[in-house]
C-alpha cells in the first residue's frame, strides 16, 4: 500500500484529507527564529590608505553634494587618472563612518552584472534581512524596501566603476524585470557615491549638477604620490622626479605605476633611466605603461597598467559608437594640444582621396584615385555635424578629450594618445589613421603661409608630427611632400631655419625618390632650401642650389616665365648678401624690367623687384635712388595691401634704413619704432624680423649718440640671436660688431676689442677677407686700436680696408670714403699732416658729391678739413 505525505505550510497551514488508505507523515514548518538586528557597520573591501593624498577640497565637494537632495554624487574622470576616484570614495567613507558610527556603509562593484548582483545581495546578509534565504528572485526588491525604510537608519552606498550605461539601465528577462539602476532607491535616509569614467552616466545616476570632476593632480600632489611609491626622493633626484611627473602629465595611476616599477626594478632601474626610456619612442613608452604591479585599494580585477585601463574605455566606446572610436583614433596622430576641428570633421567635398585645389595640382601630385578612405566614406546619412557632435560628446563624457576655450580646438592627454596608437598598431589599424591625418592636414594647411600666419601657427605643430610618420602609398607620400614644402615655407618665414631646412630637404628627397627627375614642385623645394641656406649664412651652398633651379626652369619653362624670374631674383639676393652688388644689380634690373612688361608696375612681384633693387642701391651707396624706389614701393603696398601688411612693414623698415644712411635719423627712428611695435605684436619678440627691427633702431640710437639705449637694445638682440641661430650666424656677428662699436663709444675699449677680434676672426673664416662685412669688422677694430693709442696697428688695418674697398666697392662708395676719413685721422695722429689733409680733402669732396652737402658725414668732413687747414687741434672723436 502506497504511503501518502501531507506537508503543512507556515503556521501549520495544510490540507484536509478526506480518506486515507495508508500512513500519513506530517511535516511542520516552525517559524524562523528572529535574528538579532546588527549594529550599523562599514563594509568596504579595501583598507584605508595610510598614504592617502589630500587633493584640494574634493572631499568637501563630495560632502556638500551629499547634503543636498537627492544626496547623490558622481566622481567622474578618465580611467587613466587611476584609482583617484575610488580612493577618494574610500577615504570619504572611512571619515564618514568615523563621524557617523550609527550609519551603514555599503560597497557595490558595478563593472559587471554578476559583481553588482553579488555585492547587492551581500547587503541582505550584512543587515540580516528577514526571509532572505527564501526570497529567491525577490531579494533585490526586499533589499530596496529595506534601504527605503527610514526606521532602518541612515546608510551610504558607494557604486564603484559604474561605467556601462547598458549594464545599469537595460533589463534582462521578461517585461517585469527592472534595470539594476532601479534597485537603488532615492530616500531621505540614504546617500550614494558613484565612481565612473562616463560623465553622461554619472549625470543619469546622480543628477545633472552632481558631478565632481576628478582631474590630474597638482605638481605637489604628484610629487607626494611618487615619493610614497618610491619610499622617498632625495634632493639630487628631485629635478628628475619633477621631469617624470611632467612627462606623465600628473596622472595618478601613471605616477603610481612608474613608482612601483622603479621600486621593483631597483637598483637596475633609476628615475633617470625610466624617464629616458619613457621619452624614447612609442614602443618603449608602451612597454613601461603596460606594467601592472598591483596596488592596495584597487579592485583585484582592475588592472594597474595605464594602457590596459585606457583600453577599457576605448573598447566600450568602440562597441557603442564606432565613429567616436574612429575620431579618437584619428586625434591620437595629431599633436596632443590644439587639435583643430577643421581637421576632424569628415571630408564632405569630395568622393576620393585626391587633391582638389586644381587640375594642375593633381597633376603635380602625380596620382589619380577614385577610392575613398574609410573614415570619410563611412559618414552617416544623418546630419554629419550632428553625428560629429555626438562623437565629441561621447569622448568628452569619458574624459578622453578636453575642449579648448575657443570651442573649436581640442586637447588630449599624451598617455591617451600613446595608448591609442599602441592599440591601433597591435590591431593593424595604424596605417589607416596615419594616412587620414596626413590627408586632413594637407587639405587645410594654407598654400600661402605669408598671408595666413595665424592659421599656419595653429596647424604647424600637427604638421611637424605628421611629417614624421611613415607612409608608403605614392599619393600620401606626395601629400606629405607638399606639406613639407608649405610647412618649411612657414618655418622659414618664422625664422625657424633649422626646421625649415629639414622640411625643404625632406620634401626634395621624397619627390626625387618618387619621380627621379626635377619637376616644378621639386624645383620649389630646392629653391626654398636655397633661401633657407642663404638665411643661415651658407651662401655658397645657397648659390649652387639657386643656379640649379634657375637652369632647370629656363629649360623647362622658358627665360621669361614667372617662376624663372623668381629664380633669377633669388639668385640676385644671394649675390647681394655675398657682396657681389654689381652682379646682383644686373640680375634684379633684368627681373624688374621683365615683370613691369609682363605684369605692370604695381603687380606684387614687380614691387618686390623694386624693393630688392633699392636694397642693392643702398649697399652701393646710391641712397637717393634707393629712397626713391622705396617710397614708390611703400605707397603702392599701402594702397594695395594696407598699412599693417607684412610687405608694407618691410618697405617701411627699408625706407627707414635709407633715411638712416642719409643721416636723417629722426625720420628713420619714427618709422623704426612703428615697425618694431607691429612686428612684436604680429610675430613676437624673438622673431628674426623683430630682432632686425630692434637692431636697426639700436643703430639709429647709436648714430644719435644715445649709446646707453643702443647698448640695451643691442644686448637684447645679441642674446636672442645667439639662442636662435648660434654664435657664428651672420646676424649674430652683426650684433656683436654693433655692440663692440657701442662699447667703443662708451670708452669701454677692452670689451670692444674682445668682441671686435672675435667677430673679425669668424668673418674671415666664413666669408673671406674681402667680404664687405669682414672689411667693416676690420675698420671697427682699427677704431678701437686708435682709441687705445695703438696707431701702427690701426694704420695697418685701415690701409688694408681702404685698398680693398677701392677695389671692391669703388673709390666713391660711402664705405670707401669713410675709410679715407678714418685713415686720415691715423695719419694726423702719426704726424703725417700733409697726407692726412689731402686724404680728408678727397673724402670731403667725395661725400659732397655722393651724400650731398647736408649729410652729417659731409659736414663733419668739411669741419675737420677746416680745422686741419687752420692748423688747429683735431677733434679725434
Amino acid at each position: 500500500m502506497a504511503q501518502s505525505w501531507n506537508t503543512f505550510g507556515p503556521g501549520n497551514r495544510g490540507i484536509q484529507v478526506g480518506q486515507s488508505y495508508g500512513p500519513i507523515t506530517t511535516v511542520f514548518h516552525l517559524p524562523e527564529r528572529p535574528e538579532t538586528p546588527p549594529q550599523p557597520s562599514i563594509n568596504i573591501p579595501f583598507i584605508r590608505d595610510p598614504r592617502f593624498i589630500e587633493r584640494g577640497d574634493l572631499l568637501d565637494q563630495i560632502a556638500q553634494r551629499l547634503r543636498e537632495p537627492p544626496a547623490r554624487v558622481a566622481l567622474a574622470g578618465f580611467g587613466g587618472f587611476g584609482n583617484s576616484k575610488s580612493q577618494l570614495a574610500i577615504e570619504y567613507a572611512y571619515r564618514f563612518s568615523d563621524e557617523n558610527p550609527d550609519t551603514w556603509v555599503f560597497w557595490i562593484h558595478a563593472a559587471t552584472r554578476a559583481r553588482f548582483e553579488e555585492d547587492f545581495r551581500t547587503i541582505a546578509d550584512l543587515v540580516k534581512l528577514p526571509g532572505r534565504q527564501q526570497a529567491g528572485d525577490d531579494l533585490p526588491r526586499l533589499i530596496r524596501l529595506w534601504l527605503s525604510s527610514q526606521r532602518n537608519g541612515r546608510w551610504l552606498l558607494i557604486l564603484d566603476s559604474a561605467d556601462d550605461a547598458d549594464l545599469l539601465y537595460k533589463t534582462e528577462g521578461g517585461s517585469d524585470a527592472r534595470p539594476l539602476a532601479a534597485w537603488l532607491p532615492q530616500t531621505r535616509n540614504g546617500s550614494i557615491i558613484v565612481t565612473t569614467r562616463n560623465k553622461d552616466l554619472g549625470r543619469r545616476l546622480a543628477g545633472q549638477d552632481a558631478i565632481v570632476d576628478i582631474g590630474v593632480m597638482s605638481e605637489s600632489e604628484s610629487l607626494q604620490l611618487l615619493e610614497g611609491r618610491l619610499g622617498g626622493v632625495d634632493d639630487i633626484e628631485r629635478p628628475t622626479a619633477m621631469a617624470l611627473i611632467e612627462a606623465l602629465e600628473n596622472i595618478p595611476l601613471a605616477i603610481s605605476q612608474a613608482g612601483g616599477y622603479i621600486r621593483a626594478k631597483r637598483p637596475r632601474t633609476s628615475l633617470r633611466e625610466y624617464l629616458a626610456e619613457l621619452q624614447q619612442d612609442d614602443s618603449h613608452g608602451n612597454r613601461l605603461l603596460t606594467y601592472d604591479g598591483g596596488e592596495l585599494g584597487r579592485d583585484v580585477e582592475a588592472s594597474n597598467a595605464v594602457v590596459t585601463t585606457w583600453q577599457i574605455s576605448f573598447k566600450h566606446i568602440r562597441a557603442k559608437r564606432p565613429s567616436a572610436a574612429d575620431l579618437i583614433s584619428l586625434m591620437s596622430f595629431f599633436d596632443r594640444q590644439g587639435i583643430p576641428e577643421s581637421c576632424l570633421k569628415p571630408l564632405q567635398d569630395e568622393g576620393s582621396g585626391d587633391v582638389t585645389d586644381s587640375n594642375d595640382e593633381q597633376q603635380d601630385i602625380g596620382y589619380q584615385d577614385t577610392k575613398s578612405i574609410d573614415l570619410d566614406s563611412n559618414v552617416s546619412c544623418d546630419d554629419p555635424d550632428d553625428e560629429f557632435e555626438k562623437d565629441l560628446s561621447q569622448l568628452r563624457d569619458f574624459c578622453l578629450i578636453i575642449v579648448n576655450e575657443d570651442r573649436h580646438k581640442f586637447d588630449m592627454h599624451r598617455l591617451v594618445q600613446l595608448s591609442t596608437r599602441a592599440w591601433l598598431k597591435q590591431h593593424g589599424e595604424q596605417t589607416r589613421f596615419i594616412q587620414q591625418c596626413v590627408k586632413r592636414l594637407f587639405r587645410v594647411f594654407p598654400t600661402e603661409p605669408y598671408d595666413n600666419l595665424t592659421e599656419c601657427q595653429q596647424l604647424f605643430p600637427h604638421v611637424e608630427l605628421a611629417l614624421g610618420y611613415q607612409v608608403d602609398e605614392t599619393k600620401f607620400r606626395m601629400m606629405q611632400a607638399k606639406l613639407l614644402f608649405y610647412g618649411g615655407w612657414y618655418a622659414y618665414l618664422q625664422g625657424r631655419y633649422d626646421v625649415a631646412e629639414f622640411m625643404a630637404y625632406k620634401a626634395r628627397c621624397v619627390r626625387d625618390e618618387e619621380f627621379r627627375t626635377e619637376d616644378e614642385a621639386t624645383s620649389d623645394s630646392i629653391s626654398l632650401l636655397g633661401d633657407v641656406l642663404r638665411s643661415r649664412g651658407q651662401w655658397d651652398k645657397a648659390e649652387e642650389l639657386q643656379v640649379q633651379v634657375l637652369e632647370a626652369r629656363k629649360t623647362r619653362l622658358g627665360a621669361d616665365h614667372i617662376y624663372t624670374l623668381d629664380s633669377i631674383s633669388n639668385l640676385a639676393s644671394t649675390y647681394r648678401i655675398q657682396g657681389r652688388w654689381n652682379e646682383a644689380e644686373a640680375l634684379e634690373t633684368q627681373v624688374l624690367e621683365a615683370r613691369r612688361t609682363k605684369f605692370g608696375a604695381d603687380y606684387p612681384d614687380t614691387l618686390n623687384s623694386m624693393n630688392d633693387l633699392a636694397l642693392i642701391y643702398q649697399d652701393q651707396g646710391r641712397y637717393s635712388e634707393a629712397e626713391e624706389l622705396q617710397v614708390q614701393v611703400l605707397e603702392a603696398r599701402k594702397t594695395k595691401l594696407g598699412a599693417d601688411h607684412l610687405y608694407t612693414l618691410s618697405s617701411m623698415a627699408n625706407l627707414a634704413s635709407a633715411y638712416s644712411d642719409q643721416g636723417r635719423w629722426d625720420e628713420a627712428e619714427g618709422l623704426q619704432v612703428q615697425v618694431l611695435e607691429t612686428y612684436k605684436a604680429k610675430f613676437g619678440a624673438d622673431h628674426p624680423d623683430t630682432l632686425t627691427s630692434m637692431a636697426n633702431l639700436a643703430s639709429t640710437y647709436w648714430s644719435q649718440g644715445r649709446w646707453d639705449e643702443a647698448e640695451k637694445l643691442g644686448v637684447q638682440v645679441l642674446d636672442a640671436r645667439k639662442t636662435k641661430f648660434g654664435v657664428d650666424h651672420p646676424d649674430v656677428l652683426t650684433s656683436m660688431g654693433n655692440l663692440a662699436l657701442t662699447y667703443w663709444s662708451q670708452d669701454r675699449w677692452d670689451e670692444a676689442e674682445k668682441l671686435g677680434v672675435q667677430v673679425l676672426d669668424i668673418r674671415k673664416t666664413k666669408s673671406g677677407v674681402d667680404h664687405p662685412d669682414t672689411l667693416t669688422s676690420m675698420a671697427n677694430l682699427a677704431l678701437i686700436y686708435r682709441s687705445q693709442g695703438r696707431w701702427d696697428e690701426a694704420e695697418k688695418l685701415r690701409v688694408q680696408v681702404l685698398d680693398a674697398r677701392k677695389t671692391k666697392l669703388g673709390v666713391d662708395h660711402p664705405h670707401t670714403l669713410r675709410s679715407m676719413s678714418q685713415l686720415a685721422y691715423i695719419w694726423k695722429d702719426l704726424g703725417q699732416h700733409d697726407d692726412a689733409l689731402a686724404l680728408m680733402r678727397r673724402c670731403a669732396q667725395g661725400r659732397q658729391c655722393v651724400l650731398g652737402p647736408d649729410h652729417p658725414d659731409t659736414k663733419l668732413a668739411f669741419e675737420t678739413l677746416k680745422q686741419w687747414s687752420d692748423d688747429t687741434s683735431i677733434d679725434s672723436t
